[in-house]
């Protein structure tokens, strides 16, 4: 879903000086680096600083951080040996001293390092966990001309509506995400878009869900990641990796080379380039024989440096692979190695790719997800 429209985990962007103290101001406080239990011996790492207004920089490798280096955006999962250090640099501040800490994990290949199941142990629909979740909100709040507002968790104001929330887990024994694409009134269409920024974020390793997609004109069903380093750099230099994408009326769409009748398909796509009116991007398709996103499928990426594979169903069926040395990514365009992304899960409405709403587009239509998990390299 284009923005304007594990291993290691890492970092956004920078910019200036090395650390270090001068002149008679008072270096800004030594960061503090904090861990919390992910699975299976991994951990998410934060950082924090209790200088106002303070940001911190860090590296990963070992090497002193300095003002050119990323820029802490939100807490990122460690699954494999690494040093940690940061330093923080604020208005009227020096910069900090190093702080440091390293991790020794040895986790074996295709170990499961996070997830979530999407448990409900209650007996209504229950709030996504907030400590993962949060929510991008409003009309056309994300570009690409959709059609319908976002709504968060328990928001009343309208068109949203807490009573039928557009994104909730289920009561289902095995428990379910379910995304909502509602139509409270006429020419007024709700749906929900969950993301992890600021809450999780990592960088290499696999990532998979298993999901039923809604397949009805104008619905748009997307799972996909940001960089962090989207506050701080634009789209879409802060790369955007889709590792599914869906839409379809009344007859399947066209995917590249044309529509083949009787085809379901999928997309998995990249987006990159310096600047928003230099985007690279590379897009290809799954269409196999008796294929239905209707079905219940799972939809994963294969992460490592230099090069992105998406699958579907199992790691071994790799459709389509980007490779930082193909032709297109040149001048360091590659944005994939550059730090962390976060998850994003939603179900648009309408816009620039599947088109509007129609007479036969069926409301509520909902995607559901049963899991998201994250597994090393």
């Amino acid at each position: 879903m284009a923005f304007a429209g594990t291993a290691a985990l890492v970092t956004a962007c920078g910019g200036g000086s090395p650390s270090g103290s001068g002149g008679g101001n008072p270096p800004a406080a030594t960061p503090t680096i904090a861990t919390t239990p992910a699975q299976n011996s991994a951990l998410i790492v934060s950082l924090a600083d209790a200088t106002g207004g303070a940001t911190i920089y860090f590296t990963i490798d070992g090497s002193t951080p300095t003002t050119s280096s990323p820029v802490y955006e939100a807490p990122f999962l460690v699954a494999s040996s690494m040093n940690v250090k940061a330093i923080a640099a604020a208005p009227g501040n020096t910069n900090s001293s190093v702080a440091s800490q390293s991790f020794s994990l040895s986790i074996a290949s295709g170990t499961l390092v996070w997830s979530d199941e999407f448990s409900n142990s209650g007996t209504g629909p229950a709030q996504p966990n907030p400590n993962t979740w949060t929510y991008d909100t409003g009309y056309q709040c994300c570009g690409n001309n959709e059609q319908e507002t976002y709504c968060a968790w328990g928001s009343s104001s309208s068109p949203c509506d807490p009573s039928n929330p557009n994104a909730y887990i289920g009561t289902e024994t095995s428990g379910y995400l379910h995304v909502v694409a509602r139509n409270p009134a006429s020419g007024t269409y709700t749906s929900g878009r969950l993301k992890s920024q600021g809450h999780l974020s990592f960088l290499y390793g696999r990532i998979e869900a298993r999901m039923q997609l809604p397949e009805s004109q104008g619905m748009w069903p997307a799972f996909w990641l940001l960089g962090n380093n989207i506050a701080t750099l634009n789209w879409p230099a802060c790369g955007e990796l889709d590792v599914m994408e869906h839409i379809d009326g009344s007859t399947p769409p066209d995917y590249a080379g044309g529509p083949v009748a009787g085809y379901d398909w999928i997309a998995g796509s990249v987006h990159g380039g310096p600047s928003g009116s230099a985007e690279i991007n590379g897009s290809q398709h799954y269409h196999a024989t008796g294929f239905s996103a209707a079905g219940w499928h799972t939809y994963g990426m294969k992460w490592s440096k230099g090069e992105v594979d998406f699958y579907v169903d199992d790691p071994a069926n790799v459709y389509a692979t980007f490779k930082s040395t193909d032709a297109q990514w040149t001048n360091n365009s590659w944005p994939f190695d550059q730090g962390p992304q976060f998850i994003i899960l939603n179900l648009a409405v309408g816009g620039d790719w599947p088109g509007n709403v129609n007479t036969t587009t069926v409301f509520p239509s909902e995607m559901l997800v049963d899991y998201v998990r994250v597994y090393t390299n």
